[in-house]
C-alpha cells in the first residue's frame, strides 16, 4: 500500500480537520482533494513522510491543509461581492462623453509639456518597457518611471 493510499484511508478525518477551520462540507472536500494533489506531486519529487507500517507524518498533512485553507481565505478577502440590484443605479450614458474634445485636450496637453516628459511618455505608451528604455538610454529606471507616472497623472485629470 502506498503512502497516499494510507493517507486516503483517513479521508473523513482530513475533512473534519478542515471543517474545524470554519469551512463547510463542500469547501472542506475541495481543500482535501487539493491536498491530495499537492501531496502526490511532493511524493513524486521525493518527499518522505512514511514512518513505517501504518504510520506517516500527520503534522505535515495538517500543515498542508492549514496552508490551503489560509490561501483560500487570502483569495476570498481580495474578492468583493456586489449585489446586482445595487448596480442598476450605476449605469452611465456613454453618449454624454465627448471623446473628440477629450482627445484634443490630451493632445494639446502633450504639446505643452516639457519635451523630455512628452518623449518618455510617447515611447513608453508605444509599448517599450521602462527597463528596456533605461538600458538603451542609460537613464536610471526610477527616473523614467517617475516621469511616465507624472505624465499619466496629468492626463488623468483631463479625462
Amino acid at each position: 500500500m502506498t503512502v497516499l493510499e494510507k493517507i486516503y484511508l483517513k479521508h473523513k478525518i482530513w475533512i473534519d480537520i478542515v471543517k474545524s477551520f470554519g469551512c463547510n462540507e463542500e469547501t472542506a472536500e475541495d481543500l482535501t482533494q487539493e491536498m491530495y494533489i499537492k501531496l502526490k506531486r511532493k511524493l513524486d519529487d521525493g518527499l518522505d513522510i512514511d514512518f513505517g507500517d501504518d504510520d506517516y507524518n500527520y503534522f505535515y498533512i495538517f500543515k498542508a491543509l492549514k496552508s490551503l485553507f489560509l490561501d483560500l481565505k487570502r483569495k476570498e478577502s481580495k474578492v468583493s461581492v456586489i449585489c446586482i440590484d445595487d448596480c442598476v443605479n450605476l449605469q452611465t450614458d456613454y453618449n454624454d462623453i465627448n471623446y473628440i474634445n477629450t482627445y484634443i485636450d490630451i493632445q494639446n496637453e502633450l504639446q505643452t509639456m516639457y519635451w523630455y516628459d512628452r518623449k518618455v511618455f510617447e515611447i513608453l505608451d508605444a509599448g517599450e518597457s521602462v527597463a528596456a528604455l533605461s538600458r538603451k538610454t542609460g537613464i536610471p529606471y526610477h527616473s523614467l518611471y517617475n516621469t511616465y507616472r507624472k505624465v499619466i497623472e496629468k492626463l488623468k485629470h483631463l479625462i
